[in-house]
């Protein structure tokens, strides 16, 4: 697959602001922008510290605005958008060409005869951007000018100049500053490291505010949209061909490293994020004992790392979580177990996906999962049912892979515990009914996945039964039973529940329609609204999927939730009224209440999110479930498709959120989204391995 965009791309204003590219540090930092350069978000940046690890992100260096003078002739290389509706100046028309070199993001900028290449990367475990700028081909020496645009802010927010604000810059070596936007900003390091030993670049500081830059994004999500931002200082640098000049945007200071060990240090930190890159892939080949695969395949290897980051306390040093997505979730308990399976088991790196699944079991608590750890603090918030649920399944998706018994026997007296709190009840009226279902939901709380609330408005609260949230009940009684069995634990109480269970499943299968409720016993009485959530009754492994099953001696320890003809009625019926080209729609667009554009201010945003959008993520359960009902692995495969050509568009290499439910399925929400790259990685290994 070629991720790599000319002038009919680049120089399109656009389509080259719709594309956009992310570079992260492993520590929940990030930098990013729009091939184009111009900002769209709040979120870009070329460097997004992560100031608490993984969260308190605060953007310190906006961008950097570049003009190059060639033979007398000024070129800029950067675009604006003011808030007047002004574009200028128009550097995007030098662009040449943009392409991702691992996860690198790369481009090549014309004038005259002259090539300049720019690149981004960042240091792992460091809030470190690298933007190096290499004069590749030309007939004489070049100026380049690069005028340093900083802020200090919530990733979230957004700066308005006050005339009282003044930003502290002082140069501390020859070619580095100390910057702090504001008198309680946290300190900004930049520096220029040149190849050549007696480098002629220089700053000179400036500290004037540019003001009324326009964000279009924001504007379409109904945010403020207007920003300012500090020129900080500029530097200016002679390049004459094959130079190159790498300028460090840091939250640390090394101040004892000469020029040269500095430029070393430089180059073999790029090498080796290149290195890493090819260390991923190569392990993903050889775990899942691969000998080819697509190249928009190994771009979703690199995409998955992205989202793997440190989560420590003081108890837990070693901690992994994963970002739910870019640019502005953190850690959520029900995306990483969700993500889990995807992002590190398909991926081959057990020893990361054990290290998730005992971070986030520190933290259970009354039998739940923490749902979210806030940006602020370290308390956890447990509103939700499904994340523990999802617990059990990422566990059974690592055993059957690693075969570690010791880890599961050390799980198992914690999952005994949760099953447990269900059977008595824990927060939130969730409770296993008499009927062995379960039950959860009180007014004013969102506890599944469909979770969008504005202000006091539950946008779906399904209090109740849900069906999915009692497929994976049914599915974690499967895997006590099952990892019962390999522990040679008594699994009789599990095994029980699990014929309850299946005989009252039957209560949601809706006969009149042909297929199931999404909410049985809700105060409103059972909810017949077409939702996709239906589909997991047929995909989960506890529900009668064999890859593989829970079994014993190579029997399944249990039968399906449906009948073969029920789950050929649910999976057909979701196939007509909810796929598209992208995943799953959340709605029928049949229903009174569909939405099929995702847009707007906040309220009609949210109000949206479940009640029409296409989620990325489903697409995953969707083709588990075509799977075993059609058992045809290639008719499977191409549901896949579209996602590959999606890594042409929104965030280049990863994979949005969601999608409006309308043709032609537009890009929405986080332009990377975790659970989006680990479904399709681990539906297109699933369909390979049958």
């Amino acid at each position: 697959m070629n991720l790599k965009f000319g002038r009919e791309v680049c120089n399109a204003p656009k389509i080259a602001q719709s594309r956009e590219w992310l570079v992260t540090n492993s520590i929940g930092g990030f930098a990013s922008g729009t091939i184009s350069g111009v900002l769209t978000r709040r979120y870009h940046g070329l460097l997004i510290g992560a100031l608490k690890p993984p969260v308190a992100r605060s953007l310190l260096l906006t961008k950097l605005d570049e003009i190059v003078n060639y033979k007398g002739q000024l070129y800029d290389l950067y675009t604006n958008h003011w808030a007047d509706g002004t574009v200028a100046p128009l550097g995007y028309l030098n662009i040449e060409s943009f392409y991702l070199e691992g996860t690198i993001p790369v481009w090549h900028f014309a004038f005259a005869d002259g090539i300049l290449e720019k690149r981004i990367w960042m240091q792992r475990g460091e809030n470190t951007t690298y933007i190096r700028y290499r004069y590749q081909r030309g007939s004489q020496f070049l100026t380049l000018s690069l005028k340093a645009l900083v802020n200090y802010r919530d990733y979230h927010g957004s700066t308005h100049f006050a005339s009282a604000s003044t930003g502290k810059i002082q140069k501390i070596t020859d070619n580095g500053l100390e910057i702090k936007a504001f008198p309680n900003a946290a300190s900004l390091y930049l520096s220029a490291i040149s190849e050549d030993k007696t480098s002629n670049f220089s700053w000179s500081i400036t500290n004037t505010w540019y003001l009324n830059f326009a964000l279009a994004v924001e504007k379409y999500r109904g945010l403020d949209d207007v920003e300012d931002h500090l020129h900080a200082a500029t530097g200016n640098v002679i390049l004459q061909p094959g130079d190159s000049i790498t300028v460090v945007a840091s939250t640390k200071i090394d101040r004892e490293q000469g020029n040269r060990k500095i430029t070393e240090a430089t180059e073999q930190r790029e090498n080796r994020s290149q290195e890493r890159d090819r260390e991923l892939i190569s392990l993903f080949y050889s775990q899942n004992k691969l000998q080819a695969a697509p190249e928009w395949i190994e771009k979703l290897v690199l995409a998955a790392d992205q989202f793997i980051v440190d989560r420590t306390f003081s108890d837990n040093p070693e901690g992994k979580t994963i970002i739910a997505g870019y640019p502005w979730f953190t850690d959520w308990g029900r995306d990483t177990m969700i993500s889990l399976p995807g992002l590190t088991i398909s991926t081959g790196r057990y020893d990361i996906a054990k290290t998730i699944l005992r971070t986030f079991g520190k933290y259970v608590d009354k039998g739940m999962l923490p749902n979210v750890f806030p940006d602020a603090g370290e308390i956890p918030e447990y509103n939700t049912v499904d994340a523990t649920m999802w617990y059990f399944e990422a566990i059974r998706a690592y055993y059957d892979t690693t075969k570690d018994r010791e880890f599961l026997g050390e799980l198992f007296p914690l999952l005994a515990e949760i099953i447990n709190w269900h059977i008595k009840g824990t927060r939130y009226n969730i409770k296993m009914d008499n009927d062995g279902l379960l039950h959860a939901g009180e007014l004013g709380t969102q506890l599944t996945w469909m979770d969008a609330k504005v202000g006091d408005w539950v946008v779906t609260p399904r209090i109740g039964k849900p069906v999915e949230v009692n497929a994976l009940w049914y599915n974690a009684l499967v895997c006590m039973v099952y990892f019962a069995n390999i522990l040679g634990e008594s699994g009789t109480k599990y095994q029980e529940m699990i014929e309850v269970v299946r005989s009252q499943f039957s209560k949601f299968w809706y006969e009149e329609e042909g297929y199931c409720y999404d909410v049985i016993d809700s105060p409103n009485g059972n909810d017949a609204s077409f939702r996709p959530n239906q589909i997991f009754a047929v995909s989960l492994p506890g529900s009668g999927v064999c890859f593989p099953a829970p079994s014993v001696a190579g029997k399944p320890l249990t039968e399906s939730l449906l009948q073969p003809e029920q789950q050929k009625m649910v999976l057909d019926k979701v196939g007509e009224k909810l796929l598209t080209s992208y995943g799953l729609r959340s709605l029928d667009s049949d229903h009174p209440n569909y939405v099929g554009i995702y847009g707007g201010n906040q309220l009609q945003r949210d109000g949206s999110y479940h009640q029409g959008t296409t989620w990325g993520w489903l697409i995953g359960h969707f083709i588990q479930a075509h799977l075993k009902v059609y058992q045809n692995p290639e008719l499977a495969c191409s549901f896949l498709l579209p996602m590959a050509n999606h890594l042409q568009d929104g965030c280049i290499g990863s994979i949005s959120e969601i999608f409006d439910g309308d043709a032609p399925f537009n890009p929405r929400g986080c332009f990377a989204q975790a659970w989006s790259v680990a479904e399709v990685l681990r539906s297109w290994l699933l369909v390979h391995s049958n």
